[in-house]
């Protein structure tokens, strides 16, 4: 509700702003982000590891603790958020119409496609399913591992669309991504 202005918080055009990216000075949290993505790899948060985690959540009082902890800094909106651990950064599901409805208007330019830093890191497989734009798409740009080759990385709003539509084809769902609260700046075809 805090985000969406009455309706859906991906769809208010305000989260996709160029003011906004200045006034919540993006490109430093997103540099510091992507520059040391591996770190943020839910494996290994600053010394912090999953392995085992699955049962530390279902303790009755661990449990909350650790949920509570990890939400605080999923959804944090703090001004002293830290990149490493990812803080902010988030994303849901959304409709195929509605992902279409971003790529065609709201989303800021310059879009480009690059490889799934979460299969990546995931699975070791470089897989071009990712959308971004705005402020990442110009942080993304000067990383080369994310980069695809032999593909075309800058997309206008049309190719972006497609783009979408092919992964919508192979039967995945598109998601939109915060990064952090309340910057909307990719979507991801899972």
């Amino acid at each position: 509700m805090k985000h969406g202005a009455g309706g859906k918080w991906y769809l208010n055009a305000a989260n996709y702003s160029d003011e906004l990216a200045k006034e919540l000075d993006l490109k430093e949290y997103l540099q510091e982000q992507w520059l040391n993505f591996e770190n943020v790899f839910i494996r290994k948060i600053m010394g912090f590891s999953s392995i085992g985690l699955g049962y530390k959540l279902k303790l009755p009082l661990a449990g909350r603790l650790f949920r509570k902890a990890a939400e605080s800094m999923i959804h944090s909106e703090s001004k002293n958020r830290n990149p490493i651990r990812a803080d902010g950064h988030f994303g849901q599901v959304i409709p195929l119409e509605d992902a279409q409805l971003i790529l065609s208007g709201l989303a800021a330019e310059p879009i480009i496609q690059n490889y799934c830093m979460c299969r990546m890191m995931q699975r070791g497989v470089k897989d071009v399913c990712c959308i971004n734009f705005g402020v990442l798409s110009e942080v993304i740009e000067k990383l080369p591992r994310f980069i695809p080759e032999n593909t075309k990385v800058r997309l206008d709003r049309e190719e972006a669309v497609e783009a979408l539509e092919k992964q919508n084809k192979k039967g995945r769902i598109a998601t939109v991504w915060f990064q952090p609260v309340p910057y909307i700046n990719a979507i991801c075809s899972y």
